[in-house]
């Protein structure tokens, strides 16, 4: 084993781990002032809305995962469903099928509503002291990271679409430069306005605030920019589909593994698909195979397309599509599974669903390298009653126009959806578009719970998985597990518009043997080298018990992402 590139951070009281160092220091900032790891979540959550604002959105998408220190367990979907004014055949008739750029694939922007759903529930603070360090980021602004000034320079000329998004994003008409001092001033007064209303109830007690900052966005002068914006411009968003709009709250989703129980996100995302995989695995000897061999890597590989190609054919919003969840993490169902898993080659493309599904579709087959997807970010926090926060918070600024005068670009997750309201993650009004984003967590043995998550679209799945295997089948430190060189397939249809396949293609870090891309190559896959490090195989974070009672915080190399603890 090799060092790892950042130094592993552990302590004994509480810790947190964010996406960006900013968003990691307002989040440790709560919990020294006494907050708990639901607030410090949340604020690092709206931090990272403003310092990764080209990826994570105030008015985007927020799932959550939250274990008390009881131990109940909930998620919350922080997730819109399609206005109520869709037609179900619109872009069938008039876009051939695809989902446009702009306000046409804007669902109910669900961040504000689910983090304020958190501290409600099991914050202690108020919007106003969680969202202060968000509130001063944008205001006051902050250096900008070489990967946000490197992503605003890929996507310029989509910003260039709209002359809000390019006066904020492209400051003086010209790309900013990494270091530029970045600020968001509308960004700033929307977040000061969620606070001012919080403040202006503040004598009714803590849970009238709240719901007053709830208010100032879902109905109040945010809601109405919104809308009225919508109305002019031929949006479909509408005041009722605000006003009426409320997060989903259940239980996790889980299976068995090394010792303890992993617990993921239902259907409504990704989440599943995790312990799909990690069912799969069960049943082979990994820890006896060399690790990042050909051997090892091709089961992983394999296992992943299994569960994509069930994700591709059942997966859609449970409110609107019977997915059969607990089938499909039975043991029964992984062992059926592993008979069309063969040792000795790989699925030329994806390989067909496990159960009856409405007729296989034909996706559209890409050359040459997959684009980056759009992408999301991550905090994680600890405290030291054991409560445990994780949370994946997404939704780009380059897809759809900012609402004028208010920063905030309500979520363009409508590119997750399928143009086609006959596919099991098409559209429909009120159905929620399939996440990539999935907050999960690890619960040890002794009952301590480790969350985890990463960015990147549908690597997130396979970062995740590998992580997993690094530190509970190979027994790495946490820190080292996160950095190990990552593999990723891209045999499935891309969950982001125009949903691209990549059939047999698989992308390996360079830091993986050549003998072992040999090897995979003889089994029958494609392999294509990304750098020896790349922010495309994803970014995890995670916070893992430790000896004696203590924390361990794991943060990836490959983003700017940051751990802090006491």
């Amino acid at each position: 084993m090799t060092d790892p590139w950042k130094t592993e951070v552990a302590g004994t009281r509480h810790m947190v781990v964010a996406g960006h160092y900013l968003a990691a220091h307002a989040a440790f900032t709560v919990l020294e002032a006494g907050g708990n790891a639901i607030d410090a979540g949340v604020a690092g959550g709206l931090a990272l809305g403003v310092v990764q604002s080209d990826l994570v959105n105030i008015a985007g998408v927020a799932p959550i995962m939250i274990r008390t220190a009881a131990g109940e367990t909930i998620t919350i979907d922080g997730l819109g469903g399609w206005p109520s004014a869709l037609d179900p055949q619109s872009f069938c008739r008039e876009h051939g099928g695809r989902i446009p750029r702009g306000l046409q694939r804007t669902v109910v922007p669900a961040a504000p509503a689910a983090w304020i759903e958190a501290l409600q529930r099991y914050g202690t603070m108020s919007f106003g002291e969680v969202a202060q360090g968000a509130v001063r980021l944008a205001r006051d602004g902050f250096p900008l990271h070489r990967l946000t000034a490197s992503v605003i320079a890929e996507h310029a000329d989509e910003y260039r679409e709209w002359d809000e998004n390019a006066s904020i994003y492209l400051p003086g008409g010209k790309l900013p430069r990494a270091g530029d001092i970045f600020r968001q001033e509308d960004l700033g007064r929307s977040l000061q306005y969620m606070v001012d209303q919080e403040a202006a109830k503040a004598s009714g007690g803590r849970a009238a605030g709240l719901q007053a900052a709830r208010d100032a966005f879902y109905r109040g002068d945010l809601g109405r920019r919104i809308v009225a914006y919508h109305e002019a411009n031929g949006g479909l968003l509408r005041e009722a589909d605000l006003t009426s709009y409320r997060v989903n709250i259940a239980p996790p989703v889980q299976t068995g593994f090394a010792g303890g129980t992993l617990l993921c996100c239902d259907a409504w995302c990704q989440g599943p698909v995790l312990a799909m995989v990690v069912n799969l695995l069960k049943g082979y000897d990994l820890a006896s195979l060399p690790h990042n061999g050909p051997e090892h890597l091709h089961l992983l590989l394999e296992s992943i397309k299994l569960a994509f190609a069930d994700r591709e054919h059942m997966f859609g919003d449970p409110n609107f599509v019977d997915v059969p969840v607990d089938w499909l993490l039975s043991e029964a169902y992984a062992q059926e599974r592993r008979g069309q898993l063969h040792l000795d080659r790989a699925w030329p493309d994806l390989p067909p669903p496990g159960l009856d599904a409405p007729g296989r579709r034909t996706p559209a087959i890409g050359a040459g390298d997959p684009p980056p997807p759009p992408d999301t970010s991550y905090v994680c926090a600890v405290d030291r009653w054991g409560n445990t926060f994780s949370a994946t918070p997404s939704d780009v600024s380059y897809q759809s126009p900012v609402i004028p005068g208010t920063g905030l670009v309500p979520s363009s997750r409508g590119s997750a959806s399928w143009g086609d309201p006959s596919h099991p993650s098409g559209i429909a009004p009120g159905k929620r578009p399939r996440l990539t984003p999935n907050p999960a967590m690890w619960i040890a043995p002794d009952g301590r719970a480790m969350p985890f998550g990463t960015p990147g679209g549908d690597v997130q799945i396979q970062a995740m998985t590998q992580f997993l295997l690094n530190l509970l089948v190979w027994e790495m430190p946490p820190q080292l597990a996160v950095e190990m060189p990552r593999v990723a397939t891209y045999s499935q249809p891309d969950t982001f518009e125009p949903h691209t396949a990549f059939p047999g293609l698989v992308k390996a870090e360079g830091r993986i043997a050549e003998d072992t891309l040999a090897g995979l190559g003889k089994l029958g896959h494609t392999v294509g080298r990304w750098p020896d490090s790349t922010y495309l195989a994803g970014s995890v974070c995670a916070i893992a018990p430790g000896p004696g009672g203590s924390l361990v915080a794991a943060s990836d190399h490959r983003r700017p992402t940051y751990a802090l603890g006491w």
